[in-house]
C-alpha cells in the first residue's frame, strides 16, 4: 500500500517540534547534495565566521537589516 503525500504531511504535522525537526533534517540530507557544493559552503561559512570573529566585518541588528532590505527593494 502506498501512502499519499497529503496523508504523510498530515501525519508529520502531528509530530512534536523535535520530531518534525529531526524529520526535516533527515529529508534535507536525503536530497543527495553534491559533496563539492557542501564543501564549498562549509568553507564559506568558516570564512564568514572568521571575518565576524576578527572584527573585519560588522553585524547589523535584525530589524535594521530588514529595514534596509525593504528600502532597497521597494
Amino acid at each position: 500500500m502506498s501512502i499519499t503525500v497529503e496523508v504523510l504531511e498530515a501525519e508529520a504535522l502531528n509530530l512534536s517540534v523535535a520530531e518534525r525537526s529531526r524529520l526535516v533534517e533527515k529529508l534535507i540530507l536525503s536530497l543527495n547534495t553534491e559533496p563539492d557544493v557542501e564543501s564549498a559552503w562549509a568553507t564559506e561559512v568558516a570564512r564568514r565566521h572568521a571575518e565576524i570573529e576578527s572584527g573585519a566585518v560588522s553585524l547589523l541588528p535584525g530589524a535594521e537589516a530588514v529595514a534596509r532590505l525593504k528600502a532597497e527593494f521597494q
